[in-house]
């Protein structure tokens, strides 16, 4: 008796201190046309099922109306059977898939994933009154804040946040929803260009907070068990959401935030970037270099000289400086004669030095003060006014700018300083103050890009490069960088964690200037190291200040000739790295995936020193100078092959690994199939006609089935206008025989050609008894050195090709 008292107690205090705000009284509740209403003592909820892995709650406080007006969201709610349930004090309302159950005295809200209990609000929603906000500028922005608070398990890892240099688990984080530039960041940056309202969590879910205007997210910083979203104003808007794998809720999220469209081909390939090339005569002296030095190159980025000699006073000229580009148009035309594409910077900042001040304030496209003039302020450029893209004046004078580029034959667009990096809350837009739309100032910069290539030129695929965004921000093409990182071994160990947990939250093109940017150090096994993680990263763009050059043939001969060999290796996956590029944009896939995403071992879910490049590449860079040996870490229960030497690794969560000068530790799945093709100059010469198909066999994988997607790699919407092939590769293993199929499906408005594939077997022990194709014995090279077997084949279009190895 004494024991059942004892647990009742414990039960009724767990309650008292999960239970939401005490002073919430729950009044009613009713359903109609697929909103659930929850009627309370001082609001409402709303809550709506998007699908039945996507729940969204809005709290509507008395006397405020609810706004549909969301940043983020593109996808419409579609009709999910629910389930409804009063018993006693308990509500639920469910999904398939989720369960959203209101408790009625003392009132709670908790969210259930397949019965399974994953997060419930605290106090809900509550004001703040005494709690002023304070941002890192010191400025105080607000003397009341809105919050909503979560009871969340002692035991969970926290990610999110947008990109932090903080480690993978940022629980014990109170973080600034606040983009802002830190230049020279290293191991540990609380606050960057990219902030994000997004957590996602070790019991696998995500939860998105649907409104822009600045805030906060508190990880548990007090350590209670407490995940708190707070903001100077707005909506009081959350979305849930779950799946059965971590790849699923990416997937649910991404179709809630919107999909990355494709990036052309190649911006796989390797960019010649700095700060800056001061000339025409500069930049084509720098390509020649490459191929003088046979080292491909796909790009050239012209950071501001481009428009003006001087770094400061020129900023907002935004039309060619004709003393050191005497003719642009003309260099652009020459370089892709050469198959390098060229890109130009530009900013939101117009100075009143610069060439368009007077136009800028006469056509009225400028940011405001309070009586209605250009809002003028100092930074370190200059003295400026900011271009107010929530004006339709401002939107179309900028991109009328953007028009006149892309008339100089420029592929792709650079925006910098979209924080923007300097951004007075004292200044008005045309839709609110400066704190309310702060963090989705980049976000609608490459809005505004993106939808006016879908307006001028709908067939071309943009290259949108933007150093700040927002949750949603992948849908307009955004491809974000990680800013300006210190040129220091520092620099490098926190950029696998930045762009994994910026994969995470649906921004899968994340990376980092390669070699570092900020500082002078010239470290060559720095550099070299780089390049190398670099080959296993979304973008592969060396950028830096120009005291130390960041293209390697400035670089020493040796570091040269290892970022040589890095760069051909970048080249040599392309098939592999472009069907990543399909998996984004289909599935919402992050290129770079962590290992916990296959293994939820405790160990792994802090842990980004080793990743997945794709499904098939397991990947550990080098981070520290001199380092004779590093460890790799293995998800459980998996087999793979030292991609350099075949070794085979079976069932192991860790393995220390020598490390080698010309390369980084990198593994291939067993079972997989990996395209490679061979090294051209630039991605212009490219084609699939001619690939090498690798498959790792074991005794282990009886089955495996990959695919390969191709199309032109220019042509906007391919995959929608059937303009492409999909080439699917099967195996089938018995104890003395492998089984392989090999089919192209093309679809209606691609051109498809036979192609000629050598296909190479690793880990054949001994040498196959026959080899069929089509059921007729063909010959074969096997090596007994290396356990390979190579055969030869041409592959039809729309035809399968069946091939068979007696061992």
């Amino acid at each position: 008796m004494k024991h059942l008292f004892l647990y009742i107690l414990t039960f009724v205090c767990l309650i008292s201190l999960n239970a939401q705000n005490t002073k919430r009284k729950y009044k009613s509740h009713n359903e109609k046309d697929g909103v659930f209403t929850v009627v309370t003592d001082d609001g409402e909820y709303k809550i709506q099922f998007y699908t039945s892995e996507i729940v969204e709650t809005t709290f509507i406080p008395n006397g405020e109306t609810k706004s549909n007006d969301s940043h983020a969201i593109v996808l419409a709610p579609s009709e999910v059977k629910t389930k409804y349930s009063y018993v006693g004090n308990d509500i639920s309302f469910a999904s398939k898939d989720i369960s959203v159950r209101v408790t009625t005295n003392p009132f709670q809200i908790s969210y259930y994933h397949n019965g399974r209990p994953i997060i419930s609000e605290k106090r809900g929603y509550f004001k703040s009154k005494h709690e002023p906000m304070e941002m890192v500028s010191g400025n105080i922005i607000a003397d009341q804040t809105e919050k909503i608070e979560f009871n969340i398990s002692k035991d969970e890892v926290l990610y999110g946040g947008g990109a932090r240099a903080l480690g993978m688990n940022r629980r014990g984080n109170r973080l600034p929803l606040f983009n802002r530039a830190h230049y020279g960041y290293e191991t540990d940056s609380k606050l960057m260009n990219y902030t994000m309202p997004v957590v996602a969590s070790s019991k696998q879910y995500i939860i998105h907070f649907d409104n822009a205007p600045v805030g906060y997210l508190d990880l548990d910083s007090n350590q209670t068990n407490t995940l708190t979203y707070e903001t100077i104003s707005g909506r009081k808007t959350y979305q849930i959401i779950v799946g059965n794998s971590w790849l699923d809720v990416i997937d649910n999220y991404t179709d809630l935030t919107g999909k990355q469209p494709m990036p052309p081909r190649w911006v796989l390939g390797n960019f010649s970037s700095r700060f800056g090339y001061h000339s025409q005569k500069e930049t084509k002296n720098t390509i020649q270099k490459f191929k003088e030095e046979n080292i491909p190159v796909d790009g050239v980025i012209l950071d501001l000289y481009w428009f003006g000699k001087d770094i400061k006073g020129t900023m907002g000229n935004l039309e060619v400086y004709k003393d050191s580009f005497p003719n642009m148009k003309q260099m652009v035309s020459d370089l892709k004669k050469d198959g390098v594409k060229t890109i130009l910077i530009t900013e939101p900042f117009v100075l009143t030095t610069s060439k368009r001040w007077d136009e800028a304030v006469t056509k009225d496209i400028l940011a405001k003060d309070s009586v209605g003039n250009p809002f003028k302020f100092d930074f370190y450029f200059g003295n400026t006014g900011l271009i107010d893209i929530y004006n339709p004046k401002g939107k179309e004078w900028f991109w009328n700018i953007y028009k006149d580029i892309a008339d100089l034959g420029v592929k792709g667009l650079w925006g910098d300083l979209g924080e923007p990096e300097v951004h007075p809350h004292q200044l008005l837009h045309k839709t609110g103050t400066a704190n309310e739309v702060h963090n989705i100032y980049g976000h609608d910069w490459a809005r505004l890009i993106y939808e006016g290539y879908a307006k001028e030129f709908p067939s071309e695929r943009p290259f949108i490069l933007m150093r700040a965004g927002y949750s949603g921000s992948q849908r307009f093409g955004l491809i974000p960088w990680s800013g300006d990182v210190n040129r220091t071994w520092g620099g490098l160990q926190s950029q696998p964690e930045i762009s994994l947990q910026m994969g995470m939250q649906g921004l899968g093109y994340m990376h980092s200037d390669l070699g570092g940017f900020a500082g002078n150090n010239l470290d060559d096994e720095l550099y070299v190291r780089w390049l190398q993680y670099g080959v296993f990263q979304p973008i592969f763009r060396p950028h830096a200040q120009e005291e130390v050059p960041s293209e390697p043939v400035f670089r020493s001969e040796k570091a040269k000739q290892l970022a040589k060999k890095a760069i051909e290796l970048r080249y040599k996956l392309l098939p592999y790295n472009y069907n990543l590029i399909y998996e984004n944009h289909v599935y919402g896939k992050p290129l770079m995936r962590p290992l916990f995403f296959e293994d939820d071992s405790r160990e792994l879910l802090e842990n980004s020193s080793s990743y997945l490049w794709g499904n098939d590449f397991l990947i550990t860079p080098v981070l520290k100078s001199k380092a004779t040996k590093v460890d790799v870490y293995f998800p459980k229960n998996t087999t793979w092959f030292n991609f350099y030497t075949d070794e085979i690794i079976t069932n192991k969560a860790s393995k220390t690994e020598k490390t080698e000068e010309s390369s980084i530790p990198t593994f291939v799945r067993a079972g997989s199939f990996i395209p490679t093709v061979n090294v051209v100059q630039s991605t212009d010469n490219y084609n699939l006609k001619a690939f090498t198909l690798h498959y790792y066999h074991h005794n282990s994988i009886e089955k495996s089935k990959r695919s390969l997607y191709n199309d032109d790699g220019l042509t906007n919407n391919a995959l929608e206008n059937e303009a492409y092939e999909l080439l699917t590769f099967h195996s089938k293993a018995s104890k003395h025989k492998l089984n392989f199929t090999f089919k192209t499906n093309t679809g209606k408005n691609f051109n498809s050609t036979s192609k000629e594939m050598e296909f190479v077997i690793h880990n054949i022990t001994t040498q196959p008894k026959k080899v069929k194709v089509q059921g007729k014995s063909v010959d074969f090279n096997w090596d007994a050195d290396t356990k390979q077997l190579v055969i030869p084949l041409v592959l039809n279009n729309n035809k399968q090709t069946k091939l068979t190895i007696k061992l």
